[in-house]
């Protein structure tokens, strides 16, 4: 096999183990799972990273919990 043609498929892949794939599978299970956010680029500036983000909303919350 030559690495000239970056499109190439290896032959040890059958083209029937190719399109038996399902696109997006577990994508749904993936969401359920993941507790990843994403804040708007201004947030960034004063939140750069996960303790920020949770100390902020610990402040939050001890300020709003009864």
């Amino acid at each position: 096999m030559s690495n000239d043609n970056p499109e190439a498929i290896r032959p040890a892949y059958s083209a029937e183990l190719i399109q038996s794939g399902v696109r997006g599978k577990y994508a749904e299970r993936y969401r359920q799972g993941t507790n990843v956010v994403l804040i708007e680029p201004e947030l960034h500036e004063h939140y750069p990273n996960s303790e920020a983000v949770n100390q902020a909303l610990r402040e939050h919350l001890a300020r709003h919990t009864p």
